[in-house]
């Protein structure tokens, strides 16, 4: 690995595979940096390495991803996997690790294009094992075919349930119930963004071929969910919910939730990137333009972590900031860049064309992001609660950096990442103010846990 490179690309996902194909083609020397062993991130992961069966089993968008990795094998930028990006300053300078060995290399510009992560969204009976996330259950089938035994509950809100209770079902898992959060009065309030939707109506249609597929095997899908509960001693024995003012329990011994995903901000933040917070996605984002140029010169961003629009979008905006940072590096002319594109510009376009119709159906309501119940922990690694962070706003502290000081929330492991959009919600809710008017959580080195015999491994050179 050289000290230094003309790109510097951190994420091997769409968005990652696309910008380094378009640079490496015209030039540039490119390097890729992803923590995965294989290329794809989380949306195409195991795509080179998974069996033709699971493959058929994940569909045809899952496939999609093939092409991608091909593209990028057979392109001349250097790839690094199994490679953690620990630090990016305004200075593009950058902490890997990287076989163990820490290194600070720096690049005249950088791309990231870390994507998404799940919305961590706490609730009774959360922290039970048996409860996991909706993208973890996801990430063990693509990576190593593994999924429930004895049938599963889904619950929460978004398309990736639905997407995951097609794969399991074409896997032979039993599906107990999907429960969905969605409000009812969320159809009333996206139905005049749907002639816009129509224009990408190749996702609305294959929406509606999973509902029909999913009824006609007997799965049954509550709308309108509340009060969504996991019961258990030691472990998850059942799941309780209000339906229709008619509360209901389900046994099962695996819950996999989800609540949409936020764009994954920890290396933009750490940069000091402008951040805003997007109201019809319910996340903050980096700021940025067409071409994703942060706030910060010579820092881009791409994909999912530039705001949540999806994998073909994502592998578009790849591409434009891929010709971007060629053009910033006077590689090619603004003309060239421009010309070149006009193909992924219009698609993007085109492909961005759902979003307002999605986010205005799969919004989720503020009690729920809120969390009411006081006793639920809200951040697991030092196990505050949601009536300890009321308690510190009651007392004064109205700010989410200022109850994180007073009661250690976001100060364990995770650094805040299963925590922080949970502590502004309460905080919001506490004070009285619109989330809007909350900080997020500062972002500070490292963004992922390091021992501090990694920290030591740094040369001398690169502490100065």
């Amino acid at each position: 690995m050289d000290n230094h490179y003309q790109l510097l690309i951190i994420g091997a996902g769409p968005a990652g595979l696309a910008a380094a194909t378009t640079a490496s083609r015209l030039g540039v020397s490119c390097a890729l940096l992803d923590e995965q062993p294989e290329p794809g991130g989380q949306i195409y992961r195991s795509i080179e390495s998974v069996s033709g069966q699971r493959a058929q089993t994940l569909g045809s968008e899952y496939l999609r991803g093939k092409q991608l990795a091909k593209a990028f094998r057979d392109c001349d930028a250097a790839y690094f996997p199994e490679t953690q990006v620990w630090s990016l300053n305004n200075q593009r300078q950058v902490g890997i690790l990287h076989k163990e060995e820490s290194k600070i290399i720096t690049a005249d510009q950088i791309l990231v294009a870390s994507g998404a992560m799940e919305r961590p969204v706490p609730f009774p009976g959360w922290t039970l094992p048996g409860v996991m996330q909706a993208g973890a259950g996801q990430i063990l089938f693509k990576s190593a075919g593994m999924i429930p035994d004895d049938g599963v509950v889904l619950a929460g809100s978004g398309p990736l349930l639905l997407l995951l209770a097609w794969q399991y079902m074409h896997a032979g898992v039993e599906i107990k119930a999907i429960l969905d959060v969605t409000p009812l009065s969320n159809h009333l309030l996206a139905l005049p963004k749907l002639p816009k939707a129509l224009l990408a109506h190749q996702y609305l249609s294959k929406g509606l071929a999973y509902q029909k597929e999913l009824r006609r095997a007997g799965v049954k899908t509550k709308i309108g969910v509340s009060s969504l509960q996991a019961n258990g001693e030691e472990y998850l024995e059942s799941v309780s919910y209000n339906h229709f003012s008619r509360q209901q329990t389900i046994e099962t011994d695996v819950l996999l939730t989800h609540f949409g995903v936020i764009p994954h901000i920890w290396l933009t933040q750490s940069a000091g990137c402008h951040h805003i917070w997007d109201k019809h996605q319910q996340c903050w984002r980096p700021q940025h333009d067409e071409w994703g140029k942060t706030s910060i010169d010579g820092i881009l961003v791409a994909g999912d972590g530039a705001g949540i629009n999806g994998a073909r979008s994502a592998e578009h905006a790849g591409r434009l900031a891929g010709l971007q940072a060629v053009y910033a590096l006077r590689v090619i002319t603004r003309q060239e860049r421009d010309e070149q594109a006009v193909n992924d510009r219009k698609w993007m376009l085109d492909d961005r064309h759902i979003r307002p119709f999605l986010e205005a159906y799969f919004a989720i309501p503020d009690e729920i992001l809120a969390t009411p119940d006081n006793h639920t922990i809200i951040c697991r690694c030092e196990e505050v609660t949601a009536g300890e962070i009321r308690n510190a706003v009651k007392n004064g502290h109205g700010d989410s950096n200022q109850v994180k000081f007073l009661t250690r929330c976001g100060m364990g492991p995770c650094q805040g990442r299963q925590c922080a959009n949970a502590v502004a919600h309460i905080v919001a809710d506490a004070g009285g103010a619109p989330v809007s008017d909350q900080s997020h959580f500062r972002g500070r080195p490292p963004v992922t846990p390091l021992t501090l015999a990694q920290l030591a491994s740094l040369s001398e050179a690169d502490t100065q």
